[in-house]
């Protein structure tokens, strides 16, 4: 029993030493070690280590396998190819678009060791093919002599029968084209065999020879590629760095057929997906406000029918006498000047933080308060129609210096609960905003003469406007859908303070003008 101990023991001490021997071996090692390694060099290490060691296995495994492993190639690559061709014709058969179709089928047609594809009809009629049919028409005859590959797709060998007589081994990969759950067509591509057995014997003597070379030199390649590889890295961190900072416009124009060119490929389709956004936002901003816009772009999945109640003001502005105006003018001259004219209300509405909702013809609707809200909505709406119309007054001094014509606008404003959101159709909808006090703030404009801004006591009700606008009380009016009179008011100015920052903004406009 003792020795028994005694055995154990110095089997333990054994180990033990054993174990501190193999640290320290590892201590020293890892000391050795730089503290960075260049991935290029773990890279070269780690296949020149693969390449040797499995190399002669390798060529002796793909030689035996090999046809069996081209004929497994060629189905995957016939329903990678199937796939593709019955996924792109499925909306242009089912809207009838044959164009589409025959430009598909002569896409494939025309790639290497493709002989033909085709596109039938449900019923079997072909509607688009290209290149070599199979002899058998009739789909339900192609069908019935197929294997089943997977579970939408089937294939059949059948021989072409050649200008000189002979007969060469072709094979076929057939599978319908369903819209849920019909079957709305039917695409089938096909192969030569010929080729298939041709490519196995090129590729046993390339393997014979590359596994006798890649034992060689598989160090010196495995560097080269170590290097190669890892400069595009560094290309996609460069890149990554420009998107960064908003430079969309970064190519990589070197192509590559491995996993790192589909990365670069990916970088490029991603670089021209932001590019197009970035087009978009800014095509976008000047056909509706860059508000409303980003609004919008930040919530595509959301864009639907429907809005909500909000608090909000809306302004008019109508140019005065703007049908005899058009009369005397060319149709040129006439958007010439509502350009220069309506350019003057964006101007004014972006310094108080208005949205143009739309332009009606010689008229222009300015909401405030939404889409974002404004708890001085009402306040920035009195001051953008009285900065429109000291433009207005200034361009019109310009103007008529010059014997331009000139245009007076007339101004109405009204304050209170309306709704907003997107309203129309489905298929054409527009941001907007409808009610009774946008009615009101119409029909206040209608009322208004030349130069003069006319508001409601909704708008002077508000807390933000009673001190830092000057008004007068205009007249008690009768409008078209109010059963009882309007009292209305006429806005005269701003206040001293908000009419010098007024100033100074339109001062800096016209010296932008001028400059331009």
């Amino acid at each position: 029993m003792r020795n028994k101990i005694d055995g154990n023991r110095a089997a333990g001490r054994s180990r033990g030493r054993g174990g501190a021997v193999r640290a320290g071996w590892r201590a020293r090692a890892t000391a050795w070690l730089p503290a960075h390694i260049p991935i290029a060099y773990k890279f070269a290490w780690a296949i020149t280590t693969l390449v040797v060691a499995g190399m002669a296995l390798l060529g002796l495994t793909i030689i035996s396998n090999q046809n069996e492993l081209m004929l497994a190639q060629m189905d995957d690559f016939g329903q990678t190819i199937l796939d593709q061709l019955a996924v792109s014709a499925k909306e242009p058969v089912l809207a009838g678009d044959l164009l589409a179709l025959r430009v598909m089928t002569n896409n494939l047609a025309g790639r290497e060791s493709i002989l033909g594809a085709v596109v039938y009809g449900d019923n079997g009629e072909v509607l688009a093919s290209s290149g070599v049919l199979p002899t058998v028409e009739d789909i339900v005859t192609l069908y019935g002599r197929s294997t089943k590959l997977s579970p939408s797709t089937y294939t059949f060998e059948w021989q072409l029968s050649e200008a000189d007589g002979s007969e060469s081994s072709e094979i076929s990969f057939l599978r319908p084209i369903r819209f849920e759950n019909l079957v709305a067509g039917h695409a089938l591509v096909t192969f030569s065999q010929a080729s298939l057995a041709q490519s196995s014997q090129e590729a046993k003597r390339v393997i014979v020879w590359a596994t006798v070379l890649m034992a060689a030199l598989s160090t010196l390649i495995a560097f080269v590629m170590g290097r190669r590889m890892s400069r595009p890295i560094h290309d996609l961190m460069d890149a990554s760095k420009a998107i960064g900072e908003g430079d969309y416009r970064y190519r990589f124009t070197e192509r590559r057929n491995d996993e790192i060119g589909y990365l670069m490929d990916g970088f490029n389709t991603m670089a021209r997906g932001l590019l197009q956004k970035s087009q978009v936002e800014q095509v976008l901003s000047r056909f509706v406000d860059d508000s409303v816009a980003s609004e919008l772009l930040e919530n595509l999945d959301q864009v639907s029918l429907g809005g909500k109640h909000v608090r909000a003001a809306v302004l008019f502005a109508d140019i005065v006498g703007f049908t005899s105006l058009s009369e005397k003018l060319p149709p040129e001259k006439v958007g010439e000047l509502l350009n220069t004219y309506f350019s003057l209300v964006a101007r004014s509405s972006r310094f108080y933080n208005g949205t143009i909702d739309k332009f009606i013809g010689d008229c222009v609707m300015v909401v405030f308060g939404v889409p974002q809200e404004d708890p001085e909505h009402c306040f920035h709406a009195v001051a953008c129609a009285v900065m429109i119309q000291s433009l207005v007054k200034r361009l019109n001094a310009i103007r008529e210096g010059l014997g331009e014509e000139l245009v007076e606008f007339r101004i109405g404003v009204n304050a209170g609960e309306m709704l907003a959101g997107n309203l129309g159709a489905d298929e054409r909808m527009q941001y907007t905003v409808v009610g009774d006090a946008v009615n009101l703030a119409s029909r206040l404009s209608s009322i208004a003469d030349s130069g003069e801004i006319v508001v409601s006591a909704d708008v002077l009700d508000d807390p933000a406007v009673k001190e830092r606008v000057l008004v007068r009380q205009y007249r008690e009016a009768q409008l078209r859908g109010k059963a009882m009179p309007v009292t209305t008011y006429l806005v005269e100015d701003l206040a001293s303070d908000y009419r010098a920052a007024m100033e100074v903004e339109i001062e800096a406009l016209f010296v932008q003008k001028e400059s331009a």
